[in-house]
């Protein structure tokens, strides 16, 4: 038969009552941090923090895929578009007391959100570049959205005053909606400098919004 050791048994008699030592680290001993320190490991961990620089198989931020995609954005502005242009069809029609066509309305949406959205993924500036569109420097976009946001709104100014119904309601809603997305895409000062043009032509050619 193997033989059993018989565990001694331990009291707490038996173990020593001591405080522990509250005098630091012993200086004679290597810490982990003295021994990374001597095979380099805080030097390439320093160097990888500096500014510019990332350590190796990071992506820098800016790289990262956002949330939302290019398309994904593209569909959801065209759509608050689509449904902008819509809302102002409807209510232009109200406000010359025609018989709503819902077919006609609802049509015509559906073509806007596609034009919408060829325009948008095109025009848009986003951290992902178009597919087929080349990416627009910043200024340009300004310049670009500015002069579209000058343009049609003092032709929509033009148009409800001088023309006759039919004409404001084919061209009005459209237009709105072309207004509104460029005062969207324009940065404040240029966005409140357009909104100042539209208003001094609005003073200048004697016209009102009624």
């Amino acid at each position: 038969m193997a033989r059993q050791r018989r565990q001694k048994d331990v009291s707490s008699s038996d173990i020593p009552l001591a405080h522990p030592d509250k005098s630091g680290p012993d200086p004679s001993r290597q810490t982990l941090l003295d021994l990374a320190a001597q095979r380099g490991l805080l030097d390439i961990e320093t160097e990888n923090r500096k500014p510019g620089k990332l350590p190796a198989g990071s992506v820098p931020l800016r790289d990262e895929q956002p949330i939302i995609g290019r398309f994904g954005e593209a569909v959801l502005w065209s759509s608050s578009l689509a449904m902008l242009h819509f809302t102002l069809d409807v209510l232009t029609q109200h406000q010359y007391a025609e018989v709503l066509s819902w077919p006609r309305v609802i049509t015509q949406s559906l073509q806007a959100f596609g034009v919408i959205l060829v325009f948008f993924y095109a025009l848009h500036p986003h951290s992902v570049p178009a597919a087929y569109f080349p990416r627009i420097p910043s200024l340009l976009h300004q310049i670009l959205f500015f002069a579209s946001s000058v343009g049609s709104g003092c032709y929509l100014i033009h148009i409800t005053n001088e023309y006759s119904y039919y004409a404001v309601l084919k061209q009005a809603p459209p237009l709105g909606v072309i207004w509104i997305w460029s005062v969207i895409e324009l940065d404040l000062l240029w966005a409140v400098g357009s909104l100042l043009g539209c208003l001094a032509y609005l003073w200048l050619g004697g016209y009102s919004f009624m």
